[in-house]
């Protein structure tokens, strides 16, 4: 155990976990945060990332051990991925956190469909909506799990969360997303190292107007590779002139189980109208569906 006193010890911190000063501290003040709001109810918008899970994680530790409020929201629509849904609910019951799923209205919001740089900015303006009517039912504080990493991307739902005081203590804490995935290692949660899954018309490039019937094909598409055992790629669905074509990225490690299953994701593209099913050589890249 480190030399910090017992009286700054807290729930987030067992007496057999090693951490670095800086995490502790970090660690103390996430524990005291969330131990003055829980009384009052809270709400996490959980999408079953290692974000939102590990703030999740926390604030279950902290109810459990001075008591109040919790419900975790997850939203779901088609671009959800069915896979992230199912691991969502089976984390939540893992914790014993109630749980509620509610379907999201992103696909009637025509601003959405229209998949322009502003896209998560409308379709985080539904979650909170969603979230606003559920902190009616006595529930005071919604978090969500923008962390200090994500600070150096542009984040358009990151700007809905502020117009609408959603909090985000993981950044108001300063963890990092390596900080966020040690912490659940440590406590030997097994989400802690399962890649980023953004939601499925990310795939999209931006400016192709979001089809129900193309995110589907995406989403079976990329279900092909997951049952192949690849963990880092997307299917993106792109356009030259009037027709549209998929391109995918992969990870170095994981360009051989594309080839690999190059049939198979060539007669299921053909098989839904698209006039290509490519291979990017640049290999998987963040934010690669935007122009």
């Amino acid at each position: 155990m480190s030399n910090r006193k017992k009286e700054e010890l807290n729930c987030l911190i067992s007496s057999n976990e090693k951490y670095s000063n800086e995490l502790e501290n970090k660690l103390n003040k996430l524990n005291k945060l969330l131990s003055k709001i829980i009384n009052d109810g809270i709400v996490v918008a959980f999408s079953g990332g290692t974000d939102s899970a590990m703030l999740l994680w926390a604030t279950q530790k902290v109810k459990n051990s001075i008591g109040g409020k919790l419900l975790a929201v997850t939203q779901d629509s088609l671009s959800l991925p069915r896979k992230d849904l199912e691991e969502a609910i089976e984390f939540t019951q893992s914790l014993n956190v109630e749980h509620k799923i509610v379907k999201g209205k992103e696909f009637s919001d025509s601003r959405y469909l229209m998949n322009d740089s502003n896209r998560c900015y409308y379709c985080r303006l539904d979650l909170f909506r969603i979230t606003d009517e559920i902190i009616q039912d006595g529930y005071k504080s919604v978090l969500y799990g923008y962390n200090h990493s994500d600070k150096g991307d542009i984040r358009p739902g990151h700007k809905a969360a502020t117009e609408n005081n959603i909090l985000s203590p993981l950044a108001e804490c300063e963890f990092t997303k390596e900080e966020i995935r040690l912490i659940l290692r440590t406590n030997k949660i097994e989400i802690a190292d399962k890649p980023a899954t953004p939601c499925l018309s990310s795939r999209v490039m931006t400016g192709i107007k979001i089809d129900e019937k193309d995110i589907q094909n995406i989403e079976e598409l990329e279900k092909i590779l997951w049952d192949a055992g690849a963990k880092i790629f997307r299917v993106r669905l792109c356009k030259e002139g009037s027709d549209k074509f998929l391109r995918i990225e992969a990870s170095p490690t994981d360009l051989q189980l594309v080839i690999e299953n190059k049939n198979l994701l060539v007669t299921k593209g053909k098989e839904f109208g698209y006039k290509w099913v490519t291979l990017d050589l640049e290999g998987y890249k963040l934010g690669g569906g935007t122009l």
